[in-house]
């Protein structure tokens, strides 16, 4: 018999009157994750590591609010179609978060953040991009719990084993014997996204370390690089969703978001470029702050009038 490998079969935890999901558990461990990484980086760029957790709440907020608006607008049928319940849109802890309005509104809170804390944006974005991927790796665990979002059926040794689901209750479904009913064996296409966005991360932080770029160029590398693996996954994925001209809507939001990447590189270069012939110093660090010199005190003794 071949070995697949296996899927929870719970995914909600009872703490008395309290319900703690594991996808939620998954994204806050990202979070922290994320927000520590970002402050070690703003701290090498000259800028207080403390700045990290306070532009983060903005992002983070704002992050989630355009992560379920996505979901729900591209996925409407669970709440708006047949036999849908609207009131399940604000479910967020039964999952469903569309990355690409986590990415707009979260970016957007990031440059609120940065406003108020003084900070420029492309900084902060630079030091942030490689904790998010990591994150983002992080929190496609959740779909694992969840037994969701997986590809098509196969026999391939690391098939993921997939339980039917009851999402209300948090748990698979179970037969007359108290047994999770397996509902098939499926490409995990999470752990494939996961895997691509922690070989996404790794390589922001190598070309940070070894080549030093300009301001914005690890933040249009990340755009520009997550749409290319998120193309392929979306491409294996079952689930229900959107089409257009035959494409997943997410495959087409893929491409665009990508061609805005490549975008971002040429123009944050272009921009450091014309900085440096203007005699500007360069955005990728701040200089660092230097108290003035005190003015010498004057210890001779005061002159005091003979006569």
């Amino acid at each position: 018999m071949t070995a697949y490998l296996p899927s929870p079969t719970v995914a909600a935890f009872h703490l008395g009157p309290l319900t703690v999901r594991a996808y939620a558990l998954c994204i806050l461990a990202g979070i922290v994750l994320a927000v520590w990484l970002t402050g070690r980086r703003l701290a090498q760029r000259g800028v207080d590591s403390g700045v990290a957790l306070d532009v983060s709440a903005y992002a983070v907020i704002l992050g989630i609010i355009g992560g379920r608006l996505y979901h729900v607008i591209t996925t409407p049928e669970p709440y708006w179609g047949k036999g849908g319940h609207p009131i399940d849109a604000l479910k967020i802890w039964n999952g469903g978060l569309g990355i690409w309005g986590a990415i707009a509104l979260g970016a957007l809170g990031v440059w609120i953040g940065c406003r108020r804390a003084n900070v420029p944006f492309l900084l902060f974005a630079d030091a942030a991009v490689p904790g998010v991927a990591f994150a983002q790796a992080i929190g496609r665990w959740g779909n694992w719990f969840n037994n969701e979002l997986h590809g098509a059926p196969t026999t391939l040794p690391w098939g993921l084993t997939v339980h039917e689901w009851d999402q209300a209750a948090g748990r698979a479904v179970t037969d007359a014997s108290g047994n999770a009913v397996v509902a098939g064996v499926y490409q995990p296409t999470f752990l494939y996204e996961s895997l691509f966005l922690l070989v996404l991360g790794f390589a922001l932080l190598a070309v940070d370390r070894r080549r030093r770029p300009w301001a914005g160029a690890l933040f249009g590398l990340y755009v520009a690089g997550y749409p290319i693996g998120r193309i392929v996954v979306e491409k294996m994925r079952t689930d229900q969703a959107e089409l257009i001209l035959g494409q997943r809507l997410n495959v087409w939001t893929s491409v665009l978001v990508f061609l805005l990447g490549v975008w971002m590189v040429w123009f944050t270069r272009r921009r450091a470029r014309r900085r440096a012939e203007a005699g500007l110093p360069p955005e990728r660090e701040l200089a660092p702050v230097i108290d003035p010199p005190e003015e010498p005190v004057d210890t001779r003794p005061e002159s005091q009038d003979v006569g």
